[in-house]
C-alpha cells in the first residue's frame, strides 16, 4: 500500500468529492488517503482471468462483475477500496454508477507490497460488509489460493487450495480450474 497523502482523517463523502477531481487513483483507508500504484503483468492477467470466468458464468443472472476500476465503499470502516474483482448480486448496487456497497464476493490478487494488508486490515474492513460471503486471495508466487467463506454463524472459515487444485466459489456457484485461473501467466 502507498503512503498516506494527508494528515486529517476524511469522511467518505468528502473523499469521494475530492477523488472526483483527481487524475491519480487512491484509496481511503480508515479516513486516510493512500496513493495507489500500478500492477505487474501477472497480477493483471490473473485478475482478468477471474473476471472473465465470473462474467461468463454470471451472464444471464442478476449479478454483476467488476474489475479494479470500480470503487467499493465500506461505511463501517470509513474506507473506499478498488478490489481486483468483485461480484454484487444486490439490486441496490445496480443504480450506483461510481461505487458499490453490497458485494457477495471480493477477490484480491496478492502483490509483495500489499499482501500483509490484504490479509489483515483490509480483510477486517471487508468483513464489516454484511453482504460479503467470500473473500478470495490469490498468491501469484505460490499459486495457492486462500478462500475465506462466511458460515451461517457469521464466522469466517479458511478454505485453502494448493497449486493445481480447482477453486470452488459457493457465493456464485462456480468451480474454477487452476489452469483457467493462471492461464497465460508465466
Amino acid at each position: 500500500m502507498g503512503h498516506a497523502l494527508q494528515r486529517d482523517r476524511l469522511e467518505i463523502d468528502a473523499y469521494l468529492a475530492w477523488d472526483h477531481t483527481q487524475t491519480e487513483r487512491s484509496q481511503l483507508v480508515d479516513g486516510e488517503i493512500f496513493a495507489m500504484t500500478g500492477a505487474e503483468d501477472r497480477h493483471v492477467m490473473v485478475a482478468g482471468n477471474v473476471y472473465i470466468a465470473l462474467r461468463e458464468h454470471l451472464r444471464d443472472s442478476p449479478c454483476r462483475v467488476y474489475m479494479s476500476d470500480m470503487k467499493l465503499r465500506v461505511d463501517a470502516a470509513r474506507s473506499v477500496f478498488y478490489p481486483d474483482v468483485m461480484v454484487t448480486c444486490d439490486p441496490r448496487d445496480h443504480d450506483s454508477r461510481l461505487l458499490k456497497q453490497h458485494p457477495c464476493l471480493v477477490v484480491e490478487v496478492l502483490s509483495p507490497s500489499t499482501a500483509a494488508f490484504d490479509r489483515g486490515d483490509k480483510f477486517a474492513h471487508y468483513r464489516q460488509l454484511p453482504s460479503l460471503a467470500e473473500y478470495l486471495l490469490i498468491d501469484l508466487d505460490t499459486r495457492r489460493c486462500d478462500l475465506y467463506r462466511k458460515g451461517p454463524d457469521g464466522l469466517w472459515v479458511l478454505h485453502p487450495t494448493e497449486p493445481g487444485q480447482a477453486l470452488s466459489l459457493a457465493s456464485v456457484d462456480l468451480s474454477l480450474s487452476a489452469q483457467r485461473l493462471f492461464e497465460q501467466v508465466d
